[in-house]
């Protein structure tokens, strides 16, 4: 079995890591918080000081982190994999950030002769935690089919989909129709309960035809409930579309629903509600119509 470091141990990235763990892999991690790497430790991983000492002691290293910004200095920057990477080394990336970076630190990474991949994943905590993501990958066909057994330890499906930059070019695309679809979700829920119709009976009733889909079976009895408890966070859907948003701009790509949606989880932050899951977009709409979605 390959020897893996594991960098960023947030919401995703600790149960991504327990579950290379419980198969067996050698694992080194490190995060800037102490407490999951001290969880991690208890788990049966070894500890690294940094990202660069994570990188020297393994063949592969999986970064898991918020944005591009923690991309760029947790890999290019003081101490970062490239400061401790041996030649030969592999990189996968699993943070959802802009393509383009992703191209960018792939070859700056190849200077140094570390091969990388772009696998950004969809499902949240739940299936962080399952082991059943979907995994969207991006890079060389050859460096995927080494470090593939590794990725279906952590994923329910395991895609590549190009060469680098295009597994987060389908994570945008698949939070485009998450945030879309929550949204929808939202509209509907409201109606119905304006109208004085059971929303959680219109669940049930539309769930099997053409309008269910995995999104209104994950966040409507959540909604039903109030628990908007993160799993994905509305401030890191918000720095998705951004991501969206920029890159459609590059491409000459209008999304204008995407920025419309955008607005509405921007003006959820400015109330203080950036933490909560991105589900809670239904209480922008509660807002608007003066009536809560509850069972």
């Amino acid at each position: 079995m390959k020897k893996i470091g594991f960098v960023g141990l947030g919401i995703m990235g600790k149960p991504m890591a327990k579950n290379l763990l419980k198969a067996g892999y050698p694992l080194t991690v490190y995060d800037v918080r102490p407490e999951p790497v001290q969880e991690l430790v208890e788990a049966g991983a070894k500890k690294g000081s940094s990202s660069a000492d994570v990188a020297a002691k393994n063949e592969v290293v999986i970064t898991m982190l918020p944005n591009s910004p923690h991309v760029r200095e947790a890999v290019l920057g003081k101490n970062g994999v490239l400061d401790g990477a041996k030649e030969g080394l592999i990189l996968i990336d699993m943070s959802s950030i802009a393509p383009l970076v992703s191209i960018e630190v792939s070859k700056k990474a190849a200077e140094k002769g570390v091969k990388m991949l772009d696998a950004p994943v969809s499902g949240g905590e739940p299936k962080a935690i399952d082991g059943t993501l979907a995994i969207m990958v991006g890079g060389p066909q050859e460096v995927f089919g080494e470090v593939k057994p590794i990725l279906e330890v952590m994923g329910g499906s395991v895609t590549l989909v190009g060469e680098i930059g295009s597994g987060n070019i389908t994570k945008l695309a698949n939070q485009i129709i998450v945030a879309l679809n929550i949204a929808a979700m939202s509209e509907a829920m409201l109606l119905a309960t304006k109208a004085g119709v059971d929303p959680e009976k219109v669940y049930n009733a539309i769930r099997g035809g053409l309008a269910g889909s995995t999104v209104l079976d994950a966040k409507v009895p959540l909604a039903l409930q109030g628990n908007f408890k993160p799993g994905f966070r509305i401030e890191l859907h918000i720095k998705d579309l951004t991501n969206a948003l920029e890159t459609a701009h590059e491409l000459d790509v209008p999304i204008p629903l995407s920025s419309q949606v955008l607005e509405y989880m921007h003006a959820l932050k400015v109330d203080g509600h950036g933490g909560d899951d991105h589900g809670g977009l239904i209480q922008f709409y509660e807002r608007l119509a003066g009536i809560q979605v509850r069972r």
